[in-house]
C-alpha cells in the first residue's frame, strides 16, 4: 500500500513574522517571484503589479495549467496596471508611501525612463527598500545584455564545472540562477529592512544581479586557479577532494549515491563490502591515495552495489552506518515516508487540479511559522481594494478599465504560452 500525504487544514494558525510589511513587486519570471514567495509565506502583503498580459509565468503552462505561476505566486495579490500610461504610473506612486519594499526586474535604465527611478520612489517614501533584479547588475559593460538565467549559468562557471570531462558542459534542468538570486534577494531585503527599522531609519537601493549570487556558490574556484595555475576539470559525480564519492547503479536499474569523505567512513565502507584488506592497501589507505585511484575504487564498490536493489543497498549500508542514500526521481520523492511525515509537499486546494502538490514553507519557525495563505491570484483580482486605498471609487475604476489604464480577468498572453 502506497504511503498517503497527510490531510490537513492549511488555514494559518499564527501571524507571520512579516505581518504588516507591504511589498510592491514589479518583477517578472522566477527570481523576483521566488524572492516574494518567501516573503509572502511569512506574512508579508505581496502585491504583484502586472501588465495587462500578466506576468510571463502565467503563460508557462503544462496541459493548460500555469503550474510555475501557481507555485511561486501563492499568497500574493494582483494589481494589473498598464504602466506605459502616465495615469497608471501615478497610481503606483500613490501606493509607494504604504510600502516597505519595492522590487523590479526591468533592464537597467528602464525604471528611470518610466519616471520611477529609485530617487523618485525614495522621495515619496524615504524608508523604502528598493531591490533591483537584473542579469548582470545596474552598471558594468554587460548591464544591457539580456538577463536570462541560462546565460548566467553559462558565464558563472557553473556549466563548465557540471558534467563529465569527456562530454559537453551541462546546464541545470531547473531555474538555478534565478532561484539562488531570489533566495539571496529575500535575505538582502530583510537586511535592508532591519537597517530601516532599527538603525538609520533610511531606505536604500539593492543591486541584485543573477550572476553574483550564483558565482558565490561555486566555492573557492578562483583561489584554486591562483594557487595551482590550473582550471579544475569536470569530474562527473566524483569529487576532486575526497573519494569514494559517486553514483552507483543498482540491480533494479535505480541509483544510489555514496560519500565516504572521512577516514573512518572509508574504513567502515571497506568492511561493509567485505574488503577490509583495502584499509591497509597503499592505494586506498589515505584520502589522497583514494582520490588518485578513484576509478579502480569505484569499480570495486560498484560491483558490490550492482548485486542489490536500491532499497536493499540503502537498508544494508544504513545498518553498517555507511553514508549512502537513494537517488530519487520525483515519482519516488512524493511517496517517501520521510517526505510525507515532514510534509515537505503541501497538497493545497486548487480549482484546476483539485489539490496542487507544492513545496511547503521553508524554513520552519516555531513561534511565527510561515503558511500558504491563499492560491495564486487571478490577474487584477485585487485591483478594486488596492486602488480604493488611493481614492479610486467605483465610477473612477470603471473609467480606468474602459481606458485600459487598469485591467482584470483574462490573460492576453496566456494563449501563446508554451509547455513548461
Amino acid at each position: 500500500m502506497k504511503a498517503q500525504p497527510k490531510k490537513r487544514d492549511y488555514t494559518p494558525r499564527a501571524r507571520g513574522a512579516l505581518c504588516g510589511v507591504r511589498v510592491l513587486d514589479l518583477s517578472r519570471l522566477v527570481a523576483g517571484n521566488t524572492l516574494t514567495q518567501v516573503l509572502a509565506d511569512f506574512g508579508a502583503e505581496v502585491i504583484k503589479v502586472e501588465p495587462p498580459a500578466g506576468d510571463p509565468l502565467r503563460a508557462w503552462q503544462t496541459n493548460g495549467v500555469p503550474l510555475t505561476w501557481k507555485l511561486y505566486s501563492r499568497s500574493k495579490k494582483s494589481l494589473c496596471l498598464e504602466l506605459r500610461r502616465p495615469e497608471a504610473r501615478e497610481l503606483l506612486l500613490e501606493l509607494i508611501p504604504s510600502a516597505a519594499i519595492f522590487i523590479e526586474s526591468f533592464r537597467p535604465g528602464t525604471l528611470e525612463k518610466m519616471g520611477l527611478a529609485p530617487e523618485a520612489l525614495l522621495a515619496r517614501n524615504p524608508k523604502l527598500v528598493v531591490l533591483r533584479i537584473s542579469g548582470w547588475g545596474q552598471d558594468g559593460p554587460y548591464r544591457r545584455r539580456p538577463g536570462f538565467g541560462t546565460l548566467i549559468e553559462g558565464m558563472s562557471g557553473f556549466a563548465s564545472m557540471n558534467g563529465f570531462a569527456d562530454r559537453e558542459p551541462v546546464l541545470p534542468p531547473m531555474y538555478l540562477a534565478d532561484s539562488v538570486a531570489g533566495l539571496y534577494g529575500a535575505s538582502a531585503a530583510m537586511i535592508a529592512l532591519r537597517e530601516v527599522e532599527t538603525n538609520s531609519g533610511k531606505g536604500q537601493v539593492i543591486d541584485l544581479p543573477l550572476l553574483e549570487p550564483l558565482f558565490t556558490i561555486m566555492g573557492p574556484q578562483a583561489a584554486v586557479l591562483r594557487l595551482t595555475g590550473k582550471v579544475k576539470p569536470r569530474t562527473g559525480n566524483r569529487s576532486t577532494n575526497t573519494a569514494p564519492r559517486n553514483a552507483y547503479r543498482t540491480r533494479d536499474g535505480h541509483w544510489v549515491c555514496l560519500s565516504a569523505s572521512i577516514q573512518k567512513m572509508a574504513e567502515r565502507l571497506f568492511r561493509a563490502i567485505g574488503r577490509p584488506e583495502l584499509i591497509a592497501d597503499p592505494r586506498y589507505a589515505t584520502n589522497a591515495g583514494r582520490v588518485l585511484h578513484a576509478e579502480e575504487l569505484d569499480a570495486i564498490i560498484g560491483a558490490f552495489i550492482a548485486e542489490r536493489t536500491q532499497a536493499e543497498n540503502v537498508a544494508y549500508f544504513e545498518r553498517e552506518e555507511v553514508t549512502i542514500g537513494p537517488i530519487y526521481d520525483i515519482a519516488q520523492i512524493v511517496e517517501d515516508p520521510h517526505v510525507l511525515e515532514r510534509e515537505l509537499i503541501a497538497d493545497y486546494p486548487d480549482p484546476d487540479m483539485g489539490a496542487f502538490p507544492m513545496h511547503h514553507v521553508v524554513p520552519r519557525l516555531s513561534g511565527t511559522p510561515g503558511a500558504i495563505r491563499a492560491p495564486a491570484p487571478k490577474l487584477g483580482e485585487h485591483n478594486r481594494d488596492l486602488l480604493a486605498e488611493v481614492g479610486v471609487d467605483e465610477a473612477a475604476y470603471a473609467k480606468l478599465l474602459a481606458s485600459g489604464v487598469a485591467c482584470e480577468g483574462g490573460i492576453k498572453a496566456a494563449a501563446k504560452g508554451g509547455e513548461e
